[in-house]
């Protein structure tokens, strides 16, 4: 009898590789510790409908990737392309939005495209997902690329960058879009098929295709960084003051666009030294309405962990073994409090400690409210007179106490 083999595009993970992946996933979960990120699980499959509004029913992945399928009751079925989408079904079904928001959610699960398999490209692969829902601030754009970057760094991958663009909105991507097709007029038909049926329904993800003449073709085109709003270029701003005051190494690539249709405002890649991306993700602030929900912001990433695996390989880097609710809740009191405290919320939590930080900007009252909901051991607020002293006031919401002191005298008492 003619013997059976796995299916292509998919993998056995035999017991002497299932130790890095523990491994991989451990950190994973450790760093989402360290950001209070909670754990969320949906379903392998999902009803269709729920990618095509969701994913953009113009996207490749719509057109050419998913695994669908009719159940016996005559259903349209797809196995999860994406974490994304199953996440916000997920939150609007279970209204997980009527509990504190932000939400910061994260998941370890299998994703399923019909695509070429090849390295680190398979049809049934590994994301390592984050989604913070309901702030609109660019600090929480911040604070997920932060986490992205702090994963790869915590499982000894080096020389990584950020890749970073803003798509706009709804009030001043239109406008680009125009410039745009007004540029590819001339020049569609020297570009591939897909490229050109793409201009009909979403010209900026010409920009994203990686055939080599639809890449010299939009060579001149005009930069949509031109484009933006006041609103769109000021969060942009926030989230590069951000960047900049972590230290983290980033470039702005104007062409940047990501090739799902519900992203807005920021997008992003984690590039390794020999340009290929690993990691990436962005703002979609409409995707909860698009998919009849409430209003509400999010911003996300994805990152491949077969891909995560590949680099450590490349890099010749193994990984090391190595869980904390809430030791540090942060309030910064202010624009200004915004950008200084990165620096602080990143120190404690290289230090180990679980910290969480207060995004809504509605004042102490409301920080230490919800400071005291996640039953945090201390709480460090940030105002002008701290700011302008060079201190941090840390109040113990155990007892009750509280002082003024220096960042590295707080370290010290909590390390």
């Amino acid at each position: 009898m003619e013997r059976v083999n796995r299916p292509r595009g998919t993998a056995d993970l035999l017991p002497r590789e299932v130790q890095d992946w523990q491994r991989l996933e451990a950190k994973a979960r450790e760093v989402c510790g360290h950001f209070h990120v909670q754990e969320i699980r949906t379903p392998l499959f999902e009803h269709t409908e729920l990618f095509m509004r969701g994913v953009g029913d113009g996207t490749d992945i719509v057109e050419k990737e998913m695994y669908t399928f009719l159940d016996k009751g005559g259903r349209s079925l797809t196995l999860r392309p994406e974490g994304t989408s199953a996440v916000a079904r997920a939150v609007l079904e279970n209204k997980l939005y009527v509990e504190t928001l932000p939400l910061k959610l994260y998941y370890l699960a299998p994703m399923f495209r019909y695509e070429r398999p090849g390295t680190g490209r398979l049809r049934q692969h590994h994301q390592f997902g984050i989604e913070v829902v309901g702030s609109d601030s660019a600090a929480a754009d911040v604070e997920v690329v932060a986490l992205a970057m702090r994963f790869y760094e915590e499982i000894g991958a080096k020389g990584l960058t950020v890749a970073l663009n803003s798509v706009g909105c709804k009030e001043c991507r239109p406008q680009y879009r125009e410039e745009l097709l007004e540029y590819l007029e001339l020049r569609l038909e020297a570009m591939c098929g897909d490229c050109q049926r793409r201009a009909e329904k979403n010209p900026l993800r010409i920009l994203d295709c990686k055939e080599s003449c639809c890449q010299a073709a939009v060579l001149g085109a005009p930069s949509i960084q031109e484009c933006l709003c006041g609103a769109c270029k000021a969060h942009f701003d926030r989230v590069v003051q951000g960047l900049d005051a972590l230290r983290l190494p980033y470039r702005v690539d104007a062409r940047l666009v990501r090739g799902l249709d519900y992203y807005t405002r920021t997008v992003f890649e984690v590039m390794t030294p020999s340009g290929a991306t690993v990691s990436a993700g962005g703002r979609y602030n409409g995707l909860y309405t698009e998919l009849g929900g409430v209003e509400l912001p999010a911003v996300g990433f994805g990152a491949g962990l077969e891909r995560a695996l590949l680099l450590l390989q490349e890099q010749g880097v193994t990984l090391a073994e190595t869980e904390p609710g809430v030791d540090v809740f942060v309030i910064p009191l202010g624009e200004a409090a915004e950008i200084a405290v990165l620096q602080t919320l990143d120190a404690l939590r290289r230090a180990g400690l679980t910290v969480e930080r207060d995004f809504g900007g509605k004042g102490l009252k409301s920080g230490l409210k919800r400071a005291n909901r996640l039953q945090a051991k201390r709480a460090v607020i940030v105002g002008e007179e701290e700011l302008a002293a060079g201190k941090l006031l840390v109040k113990d919401l155990q007892d009750g106490g509280q002082e003024t002191l220096e960042l590295e005298e707080l370290l010290y008492r909590l390390t």
